[in-house]
């Protein structure tokens, strides 16, 4: 975890386009930018500024990214602002990522769990942006997952041609790239998109209770094994095996993990009748 000194804690008066509510470790981003959510680039270095100071914050375990929009979590990227990008010149390969890429993969990397809760429809930039965090969550006859990017002469240009093909297969996200098409709910689901897709009423109910069970675990255990899932995409299987390997042991040193598996044994942990509702059991285990 972060060694700088504690920040302030986020509120709305810190944003425009974002209300903030902290509760028991779980941080929600609820944005509101009417009447459809686009990312314009006021509502783009909103989330940059919140990714940037959740990621340093040792009292946030989980971040939840939402909307109470019914129709729309985030439309898409500005398509205004992106006829205003320079096109002066001729086009450049980075040497390392900015801007919005560099948001992106601070959603993705940063040491808690990210959680996004689609609740209406989400495109382009929104899309990737969603992609980046590590859960994604969707309502079922409302969630609606588009890149409109190639029809309108562009293409994916915020990781989305890298994180769609990772998170859904090369074939599936060509259809979903190149044809512009809609992906329902039900579809994102059983092409991994999405995690779950839940009647709409049961959406935030579910992304609630998971969001602060996680919070209630380890913060060094969540952050490192989210290090860990993530060297999947970065490593090679055998280095990532000596990464999981290395990250087990520092675990190990932390002094919570001792009570914690302790106090596992003592609640029924390795017995039947504990084994048989082991998902209940560990969350009894407190870390206070």
């Amino acid at each position: 975890m972060s060694t700088n000194a504690p920040r302030p804690p986020l509120s709305d008066d810190d944003f425009e386009l974002l209300r903030i509510e902290r509760d028991a470790g779980v941080v929600f981003a609820t944005i509101d930018a009417p009447p459809i959510n686009v990312m314009t680039p006021p509502l783009f270095r909103e989330l940059a500024k919140f990714s940037a100071h959740v990621a340093d914050d040792d009292s946030v375990r989980v971040v939840v990214l939402r909307s109470d929009n019914p129709d729309f979590f985030i439309a898409h990227f500005d398509v205004e602002a992106i006829l205003g990008f320079p096109t002066e010149g001729t086009a450049e390969r980075p040497t390392e990522l900015r801007g919005f890429h560099a948001m992106c993969e601070r959603y993705r990397t940063m040491p808690k769990a990210t959680i996004v809760e689609i609740g209406g429809r989400v495109g382009g930039g929104g899309s990737e942006l969603s992609m980046s965090c590590d859960m994604r969550f969707g309502a079922l006859d409302r969630t609606v997952i588009n890149q409109m990017e190639v029809p309108i002469g562009i293409l994916p240009g915020g990781t989305g041609t890298q994180r769609l093909p990772r998170l859904v297969g090369r074939g599936r996200a060509m259809e979903v790239i190149l044809g512009g098409v809609d992906l329902d709910a039900r579809t994102a689901e059983q092409w991994g998109y999405l995690n779950r897709a839940l009647p709409a009423d049961e959406l935030r109910p579910f992304v609630n209770e998971l969001a602060h069970r996680i919070a209630k675990f380890p913060p060094q255990a969540v952050a490192l094994a989210k290090q860990a899932t993530n060297a999947a995409d970065e490593m090679p299987l055998r280095e990532g095996l000596f990464e999981e390997q290395y990250l087990f042991q520092r675990l190990m040193r932390t002094p919570e993990a001792r009570p914690a598996m302790e106090q596992f044994l003592a609640l029924g942990g390795q017995t039947r009748d504990g084994e048989m509702r082991v998902a209940e059991l560990v969350a009894e285990i407190s870390t206070d």
